[in-house]
């Protein structure tokens, strides 16, 4: 059993609905939501648009392969309306879960790079994960969450 930290983000439709849809779906197929952040409203990274972001961290404990949880959210965020249109750029969406860390791992995988290759530089995902795992360790930067959330609102 591994412990994923991950982060559910959306800015289009009813978030609030769809996250919920997504934790059911993630407690069905991958594994029990052990920790959940409160919601934190931000501002679009990466681009502009008119409406904010619903960001909300959980920590879920599975004994699936990271490569199978990746795919199960990927299916998960397709489910609930999420497109992909080819373009790299960010975009407005319903849903994006995200595997930012999970325990101590490092993992270059197709697909799935551990820890998240942004999550220090992205206090939206940073200050929900500090709700529920602020002394969690970045294990190649070795910085907690709130060590690392510090030095992204600098």
């Amino acid at each position: 059993m591994a412990e994923f930290t991950m982060l559910l983000g959306g800015n289009l439709g009813d978030t609030t609905r769809t996250f919920a849809q997504a934790e059911t779906l993630i407690a069905e197929r991958i594994g029990l939501i052990t920790a959940r952040s409160r919601n934190h409203v931000t501002e679009p990274w990466g681009f502009t648009h008119e409406r904010l972001f619903l960001n909300r961290a959980i920590q879920v404990e599975s004994g699936r392969s990271p490569a199978e949880v990746m795919q199960t959210l990927l299916a998960i965020e397709s489910e609930l309306g999420r497109t992909r249109d080819g373009n790299s750029g960010y975009s407005a969406r319903t849903i994006d879960i995200d595997i930012l860390l999970i325990e101590n791992q490092v993992l270059d995988l197709p697909g799935l790079t551990v820890p998240h290759p942004r999550v220090q530089e992205r206090s939206f995902a940073l200050a929900p994960v500090a709700d529920i795992a602020p002394l969690l360790k970045h294990p190649v930067l070795g910085f907690t969450v709130m060590e690392m959330l510090d030095q992204s609102l600098r």
